[in-house]
């Protein structure tokens, strides 16, 4: 049997997440340095084992008084928690494929499950291999220490306890190693 070793290409994949704002409209974010891989033993990825982290640091909502509010106590607490992660494995129940598995931020870690749009694996003009994905799936901040909430005068909230994560992924095939049993 033999695994391949992937991991992210950033430079053809994004990271970003989606807030409601006062229950009308959304906010969209990003970060901006993330790393991953992925550990496959076929084409389809049934059963890969992955792994991602993104700097709490890089958060870029073009708005930088808000990405600082973010990043404070109040929100991820970069100070102290400098990175979001996960680790899990992708599932594939007949073509319906999700990412299921541990997301850690602020040091508390939750069972998460993503929905996955696999793309397909393709070679590019260089000689390398890729696969695409795009994943996503909603995380309740709340549960994880991001806590901070308001309420506006008329009784709306400002930010909604939930959150949409959304990324979309190129991987690039890195090394096979074939394991004897």
């Amino acid at each position: 049997m033999s695994t391949t070793k992937w991991i992210i290409d950033p430079t053809h994949s994004e990271v970003s997440f989606k807030v409601k704002h006062l229950v009308i409209s959304t906010v969209t974010g990003y970060f901006r340095e993330f790393e991953g891989a992925a550990e496959s033993s076929s084409d389809d990825f049934e059963g890969a084992t992955v792994s991602f982290s993104a700097n709490i640091d890089s958060i870029d909502t073009n708005q930088k008084d808000r990405d600082n509010h973010l990043k404070s106590a109040d929100f991820f607490d970069a100070a102290n928690f400098p990175k979001l992660t996960f680790s899990g494995k992708i599932i594939n129940e007949g073509g319906d494929y999700k990412l299921v598995g541990d997301l850690t931020m602020r040091e508390t870690t939750k069972k998460a499950e993503f929905s996955v749009d696999f793309g397909g694996v393709a070679g590019d003009p260089y000689g390398q291999t890729k696969a695409g994905f795009e994943i996503e799936g909603k995380v309740n901040r709340k549960e994880f220490g991001l806590s901070w909430s308001a309420v506006t005068e008329a009784g709306s909230v400002v930010v909604s306890d939930q959150v949409r994560l959304i990324l979309n992924v190129q991987i690039v095939k890195q090394v096979e190693e074939v394991v004897e049993n």
